[in-house]
């Protein structure tokens, strides 16, 4: 095999870097699966909508209040007045929301803990450079992939963290693969 064929290395390298986080993200969905929306809120084949707020909120729902102008007037006479609307999913879907929120930091910190595995595993294959660029990089683009899965989820705090972690991680890759001895 000629060593000297850069695109067939380069090649090979970002294989590695692709299907090992193929690998994590599927091998992760198998074993912590996520949240789903019907079981936090079932679909029903027969949904009665209450028309007042006692009865919407007595059901888990949230009532919104309609403005004057957006009342509905009765079709006929001795129809009540629709004064709102009823949001029957409201409170499933807040604790479907605050399952998939905690579902998405449990990943982001897996797949964090994965990305610096590779990283750290690529320096002991410091004899091969492609397997060691492979797994280095792997481990870039897991930060990266979960970064961009849990960045919707995450508080501005907590993404300021992530970067400065992220930019002392990558640092620290700088110092100790490139730095002239």
């Amino acid at each position: 095999m000629n060593t000297n064929n850069r695109i067939g290395r380069w090649s090979v390298v970002l294989g590695i870097m692709i299907v090992l986080n193929l690998f994590f993200n599927y091998a992760l969905s198998l074993v912590y699966k996520s949240p789903e929306y019907n079981n936090f809120c079932p679909m029903e084949q027969v949904i009665n909508i209450p028309d007042n707020q006692d009865e919407c909120v007595a059901g888990g729902g949230q009532w919104t209040e309609y403005s004057f102008a957006e009342k509905i007037r009765p079709v006929s006479p001795g129809d009540p007045i629709v004064e709102g609307y009823c949001d029957l999913q409201y409170t499933c879907r807040q604790n479907f929301e605050n399952a998939n929120k905690d579902y998405s930091q449990n990943v982001f910190v897996i797949l964090v803990i994965l990305g610096a595995l590779s990283v750290f595993v690529g320096n002991f294959f410091a004899g091969n450079e492609i397997i060691s660029s492979g797994f280095s990089l792997a481990g870039i683009l897991s930060f990266l992939i979960a970064s961009a899965r849990y960045w919707g989820s995450a508080n501005d705090f907590v993404r300021v963290l992530i970067l400065a972690i992220a930019l002392g991680f990558l640092f620290w890759i700088a110092i100790k693969k490139f730095s002239s001895k």
